[in-house]
């Protein structure tokens, strides 16, 4: 007991807990500071996306800190509960008999083993922070890659805008489809055989993966699917605005992916080898989508092929979704997401065995298992931010239905208010109508038409003319009146008596 309270807080200088306390807040309200500074400028930027991608970001780290809380709380409890000794020597990370930590004495008595040492469980507090990071930092560095490749489509967008391309592409010129730029890159002796089409489009995504030529085409196929003719819609923008808010879905840690988490350790045993085949699973998946989304083009160009000969003006695509996987082109972004989380998982993963066992531990046996698994991690970090989120970010906008980030954050605003107004409108006039417009107790006697009591009088005063007297109106007038329009104004034979009752 001496032991364990040598280096307690009951024996340690008030001054030193003091300083590291200051210390510790002063970092959280600094991060937290710069976090509110860079919320406020997304919202001065109507950023709405990213603003929420931040929102989901600071939820996931509140989380973090909430498993953190809870490992802490759990140390001693886990460590307490016991195993067999044979079940605590499978699927050890190192081939070794025995782990190294410390053992419950109640577990030693039964001879058994802890189902987690004190140690390894604040061990496991590390990695989940640096899981944290890395995913983070990886979709930045991921999205400010593809934003740093799509700033050359402004130039592309703003030439449509120009006199020549009208003239090139002016809607009473007539050419047959192989004699367009489109024609010429996709309809090869390849495309019709879906066996040599795969190959040349997992080879194309490494030269010029969105051509000018592609980008423009798909652009018009897109204005023609869901605008007028001749509409200057800025797709660049659109895009834009449609991967910030694919970023803020990619951003989060779902269910699902915490869970491809604890399959990733639980392979991380001696026996699986995982340093042969698991750094590649992501790599194997973004060629494989890559390759999807050139194919996804090379098929509509196909399918405009098929249906005529002749185009006229611009080659037209027709967006749709049997184009794509299973008919749902939102499938892409979960892969997207499922291999950024996986990459991002195995470089922490690596950073934190190298913190905590060092460089060459029983986690990296060899330096064979370091490079694959460096040169992976860098390999599909680049190729995703530089080569498939561009083309993906333009190729998914040719489903059958456009998002609804086809309009600005200002339009979408006013649509809210004016729905707002509309609906609160509609209420009012809901509850005017539905008011009682006459006393079904009143009868031909009694009826107001033809008292002479004050209240229910209907008094009018002609601006000029001669006047009429109240209640007296000409056989035309009570010829034009329908029944109908008397019993909602709440009016018996031209006099509205509604407002005086």
């Amino acid at each position: 007991m001496a032991g364990e309270d040598e280096g307690s807080i009951e024996v340690t200088p008030t001054w030193a807990v003091a300083t590291v306390c200051f210390i510790l807040i002063l970092i959280s309200i600094t991060i937290e500071h710069l976090l509110h500074l860079l919320a406020k400028y997304f919202q001065k930027k109507r950023r709405k996306s990213l603003l929420q991608a931040l929102d989901k970001v600071k939820t996931d780290l509140m989380l973090l800190g909430f498993l953190s809380l809870l490992l802490t709380v759990g140390e001693k409890p886990i460590a307490n509960i016991c195993i067999p000794k044979g079940a605590g020597e499978k699927f050890l990370p190192c081939n070794v008999s025995s782990v190294d930590g410390e053992e419950e004495a109640k577990c030693k008595e039964q001879g058994k083993v802890s189902l987690m040492s004190r140690a390894s469980v604040r061990e496991l507090q590390y990695l989940i922070f640096v899981l944290a990071f890395f995913h983070s930092l990886s979709c930045i560095l991921t999205s400010s890659l593809g934003m740093a490749k799509m700033r050359r489509w402004e130039s592309w967008e703003a030439e449509t805008r120009t006199i020549e391309y009208q003239f090139l592409n002016d809607p009473r010129r007539f050419q047959l489809i192989h004699q367009t730029s489109f024609g010429r890159r996709h309809l090869k002796f390849w495309s019709e055989q879906r066996i040599l089409r795969w190959p040349a489009c997992f080879i194309r995504q490494f030269f010029e993966s969105v051509s000018k030529v592609d980008y423009l085409t798909l652009r018009h196929g897109f204005i023609m699917a869901h605008f007028d003719e001749g509409s200057n819609f800025d797709f660049q923008k659109y895009i834009k605005r449609a991967l910030e808010t694919d970023f803020n879905a990619v951003v989060g840690i779902g269910p699902w992916v915490w869970i491809f988490g604890v399959v990733f350790i639980f392979f991380n045993a001696h026996g699986f080898h995982n340093y042969l085949w698991l750094p590649f699973i992501p790599l194997v998946m973004l060629l494989l989508v890559g390759t999807k989304l050139q194919g996804i083009i090379t098929k509509m160009c196909l399918d405009s092929h098929d249906k005529s000969q002749v185009v006229r003006g611009t080659f037209l695509v027709r967006p749709s979704d049997h184009f794509f996987w299973f008919g749902r082109p939102e499938l892409l972004l979960h892969l997207m997401h499922f291999i950024l989380f996986q990459n991002s998982f195995q470089l922490a993963f690596f950073t934190w065995t190298w913190y905590k066992f060092g460089l060459h531990s029983c986690f990296h046996r060899a330096n064979e298992d370091i490079v694959i698994r460096l040169a992976m991690g860098g390999l599909v970090q680049i190729l995703c931010g530089y080569v498939t989120l561009p083309l993906y970010a333009l190729v998914t906008q040719m489903g059958t239905s456009m998002k609804k980030t086809v309009f600005p954050e200002t339009v979408v605003e006013g649509l809210k208010r004016w729905r707002a107004t509309a609906k609160k409108n509609l209420a009012v006039r809901t509850a005017v109508s539905a008011r009682p417009s006459l006393d079904t107790s009143l009868s031909l006697e009694s009826s107001p038409s033809f008292s002479l009591h004050a209240a229910f009088s209907a008094p009018f005063e002609p601006p000029f003319g001669n006047p009429r007297p109240a209640g007296e109106i000409t056989e035309e007038e009570k010829g034009r009146r329908r029944p109908e329009e008397h019993q909602k104004m709440g009016s018996f034979d031209g006099f509205d008596v509604s407002n005086k009752m």
